[in-house]
């Protein structure tokens, strides 16, 4: 069983799975194909990763164009603040962002769909970030959005300051970006 949670975009989801706990220790169902299925989301994973990070660190945000990746992001050890932005050209909540926090003693997950850049920072002493992909990754489609974009005003925890790869602190503004390196917004039938 599982409970879906919605968030700030209508289009990223949180799953609170159950999690069986008892003088053992817990049991949790980390992915079953049905629960997407009954949010309504198509989903056909081909790669699963992983990182571990240390506290402040700040991943992303980050995106493929073409060849759009939805994810499904959990946290099987530690704290971590998730985030999920709109770039899809036309959507009607373009650079809009939704947030969430993640943590391996929950086990909620977040649905990031195609479309949308990805970021967290890690707010334990270390956290392992293990997500599912429904495209592989290509370096040829590889962007990202600088993480403090002042027009996306995303309201980062204060666990700074933060550690950023090179590639993500060089990232431009998503009003800097080409408009043909964004993903399209497509409206459902």
């Amino acid at each position: 069983m599982v409970d879906v949670l919605e968030t700030r975009l209508p289009e990223v989801l949180v799953f609170a799975p159950d999690v069986r706990r008892d003088a053992r220790g817990y049991f949790v169902e980390t992915f079953r194909a049905s629960w997407l299925e009954q949010a309504g989301i198509e989903a056909r994973f081909v790669q699963e990763n992983q990182s571990l990070s240390r506290r402040g660190v700040l991943r992303g945000l980050h995106f493929q164009w073409p060849y759009a990746q939805g994810k499904l992001v959990r946290v099987a050890r530690g704290r971590i603040f998730d985030v999920a932005v709109d770039v899809r050209r036309g959507s009607p909540r373009f650079g809009a962002w939704a947030g969430t926090e993640l943590d391996g003693d929950a086990h909620r997950q977040v649905w990031i769909p195609p479309g949308f850049a990805h970021g967290f920072c890690v707010l334990s002493n270390e956290a392992e970030v293990v997500y599912k992909c429904t495209a592989y990754y290509d370096p040829a489609a590889e962007a990202g959005v600088r993480w403090n974009d002042p027009a996306l005003d995303i309201a980062w925890p204060d666990a700074g300051p933060y550690t950023l790869s090179a590639k993500d602190g060089a990232h431009p503004l998503l009003s800097d970006l080409p408009h043909d390196r964004l993903p399209v917004y497509r409206t459902m039938p």
